[in-house]
C-alpha cells in the first residue's frame, strides 16, 4: 500500500484534479494539519473519511507509527493549503515510508509557489526558494546577502506584518513581485522594485504573501565586453551563440541582441582551430 502525497486548493476550491479526489475518496486514512479544515474541503466534495492530525507538533512521533499503517493501508496526506513538505509538514512521514520499504506516490496539483513564480514575470530558468525568511540574526543576513549576490530567482513566503520590512532590507532597485491571496476574490501582484513595493504597502496589508525576488541585483554591473566574454565561455562550453548569448544576458542584464551581433562578429578574430569549433556549433 503507498503513502500518497495530495495536494490540496490554495484558495480556490476549484483548483483540485479529478485524480486527487479519487484518491481522497479511495483512502482509508487521510493525514492532514487541521482535521476542521480538511473536514470542510472534504465535506465540499461530499467525501467522509477517517482524519488524522498530522502537524508540526506531534509529526516526529506520529511518523513511524503512520508509515507502519502505510504497509497494510491506502494513506493520504494532505496540508491546510498546496503541496505537502513545501513550507509544511511532511518531511519526516515520508522519510519513514522509505525507510520502510513503503511506496511513496506524489501527485501533482496546487503550489503557492509555482503560482507565485509563474505570475511574477521574473526568469524562471535558476530558482531558490527559501521558505519563510529568518526573522533576525545571522542567518537572515546571509539569506539577504545571497540575494543581493546571487543571480538566480527566491522565492520566499513573508508574514503581510514583515512584508515592509523584508522589501526594506532588500537594495532599492531590485527587481520584486508581491503575490498576495492567490487564487482567491482578492488576488494582487504587485510587479516593481522593493523600493516601490515597499511604498506601496507601507500602509499595511493582509492575507497571504508570496515575495518572488530577482537576486544579483547588487553586483558590479558587468560590462558588455565582460556579457559578450560569458557568452564565448558557453560556447566553448557547447551551446549554440544564440543561447549561450540568452544566457548571458540574463546574467548581466545586458541585452541579448547586442551581445548575439558582437559575438558573431568576433568569430572572424578566433584562431581557425577555434573558429572551426565555433562554426560547427552555429
Amino acid at each position: 500500500m503507498p503513502l500518497t502525497v495530495v495536494p490540496t486548493p490554495i484558495g480556490n476550491l476549484g483548483d483540485i484534479t479529478l485524480r486527487v479526489l479519487r484518491y481522497l475518496r479511495e483512502a482509508d486514512l487521510v493525514a492532514c494539519e487541521d482535521t476542521r479544515r480538511t473536514g470542510r474541503l472534504l465535506a465540499h466534495y461530499e467525501i467522509k473519511q477517517n482524519l488524522v492530525a498530522y502537524h508540526e507538533h506531534n509529526e516526529e512521533r506520529l511518523a513511524p507509527e503512520l508509515a507502519e499503517r502505510a504497509k497494510s493501508e491506502n494513506v493520504a496526506l494532505v496540508t491546510d493549503a498546496g503541496t505537502p513538505l513545501v513550507s509544511d509538514p511532511g518531511y519526516r512521514l515520508v522519510r519513514a515510508c522509505i525507510e520502510a520499504g513503503v511506496k511513496v506516490e506524489a501527485l501533482p496539483g496546487p503550489s503557492a509557489l509555482t503560482t507565485a513564480l509563474v505570475a511574477s514575470g521574473l526568469p524562471a530558468d535558476t530558482v531558490v526558494f527559501a521558505g519563510f525568511p529568518p526573522r533576525k540574526g545571522r542567518e537572515r543576513m546571509a539569506l539577504l546577502q545571497r540575494i543581493a549576490g546571487e543571480s538566480s530567482t527566491f522565492v520566499l513566503f513573508e508574514s503581510p506584518h514583515r512584508l515592509v520590512r523584508t522589501l526594506g532590507d532588500l537594495p532599492d532597485q531590485t527587481p520584486v513581485a508581491v503575490c498576495r491571496e492567490l487564487t482567491k476574490l482578492h488576488e494582487e501582484v504587485f510587479r516593481g522594485t522593493a523600493e516601490e513595493a515597499a511604498r506601496h504597502y507601507s500602509g499595511g496589508t493582509k492575507g497571504e504573501i508570496v515575495l518572488v525576488v530577482r537576486g544579483g541585483t547588487a553586483k558590479a554591473e558587468e560590462s558588455m565586453d565582460d556579457a559578450v566574454r560569458r557568452a564565448q565561455m558557453y560556447v566553448r562550453e557547447g551551446e549554440s551563440p544564440s543561447r549561450a548569448a540568452a544566457r548571458a544576458a540574463r546574467e548581466s542584464g545586458k541585452r541579448r541582441g547586442e551581445i548575439y551581433r558582437r559575438l558573431v562578429s568576433a568569430e572572424r578574430a578566433f584562431p581557425p582551430d577555434a573558429c572551426s569549433l565555433y562554426n560547427a556549433l552555429r
